[in-house]
């Protein structure tokens, strides 16, 4: 981890109190991270769960094998773990991912077992949680598609921690850790952050990028640079590089006019400088797309039918 010295620090004390957890932000916060280095610093078993609304109670908890079932019974060996069972046995954390994303009759099981500390499987019994066994879930609160309200049974079995973006030289740095395999300027690096940081504070812009969509653009530049030949500092490069990391990561306001191509230009802009000449613009909606002039330029004369090859 990258700093985030607070939230390790709630996080472990929350769980050596036995208590479950929610960790709340948007994406690229390290809510993932932080969870998986404290299972691993402190030795104990992990269980991932991811939130969709296809995770039904026996995804969850778990099945009797049919086919064993005809031959043997429903006998405890031919139960087949979920993730919730196999974390309750072996008294492992139990990170569920999006749990807002989660139907509300699977939610129901996991209100039984942070309560309860136990859970009863028909035709297999009551399952007891081993010690250890804690529950974390975490959740982005800006995100309504998909989505749905989290029961207040669910925050009051509980503690929550909050999890913002970072500063600018944390995830500067969380960009050059993860791109260490490229070689750009520092400079170039910190100003790819600023540009992914401006996206969140954008008045047409509902959700901005996290610090994924800097490691992609430096990723992106450095390989654009080099099928063509340049620098990943290069305005050319680096705009495009920008277009293709961010404009799909932006989510713009409701009824804004403008696109996250735009943004994304107008702020690399502010970031880099104007734009370098002849770059090419996306097209309007409905409209085909017309060659810029550095791919007009690039393509060879076409002959019409009936004439001479020009000289």
């Amino acid at each position: 981890m990258v700093g985030r010295r607070r939230e390790v620090e709630l996080v472990l004390a929350a769980l050596l109190a036995g208590r479950h957890m929610l960790l709340e932000g948007p994406p690229g916060t390290g809510k993932s991270t932080l969870l998986r280095g404290l299972a691993q610093a402190a030795g104990l078993p992990f269980e991932f769960v991811e939130g969709n609304a296809e995770l039904t109670p026996a995804r969850l908890v778990g099945h009797h094998d049919p086919s064993r079932v005809m031959s043997e019974g429903y006998a405890e060996e031919v139960f087949v773990d979920g993730p919730l069972s196999a974390a309750m046995r072996s008294g492992a954390l139990l990170y569920v991912e999006e749990i807002n994303r989660v139907p509300e009759e699977t939610l129901n099981v996991l209100i039984t077992v942070m309560s309860e500390g136990e859970l009863h499987v028909p035709r297999l019994g009551r399952l007891v949680a081993a010690d250890g066994f804690r529950l974390v879930a975490a959740m982005n609160p800006f995100d309504a598609v998909g989505t749905a309200r989290i029961a207040s049974a669910i925050y009051d079995r509980t503690c929550r921690v909050r999890m913002d973006y970072q500063d600018a030289e944390d995830e500067t740095e969380i960009v050059r850790r993860n791109a260490a395999r490229v070689a750009v300027d520092d400079g170039f690096r910190a100003q790819v952050v600023d540009l992914v940081r401006r996206t969140r504070s954008h008045p047409d812009v509902r959700v901005g990028s996290s610090v994924r969509g800097a490691i992609d653009l430096v990723l992106v530049a450095a390989a654009l640079a080099g099928l063509r030949k340049a620098a990943p500092v290069d305005p050319a490069v680096s705009l495009d590089a920008a277009l293709t990391a961010l404009s799909g990561r932006l989510r713009m306001q409701e009824g804004s006019s403008r696109t996250a191509e735009d943004v994304v230009r107008e702020l690399w802009a502010q970031v880099f400088g104007p734009p370098p000449p002849g770059a090419e613009e996306d097209e309007a909606p409905g409209e085909a797309r017309r060659p810029g002039p550095a791919y007009r330029r690039a393509r060879p004369a076409q002959t019409p039918p009936g004439c001479s090859a020009p000289t």
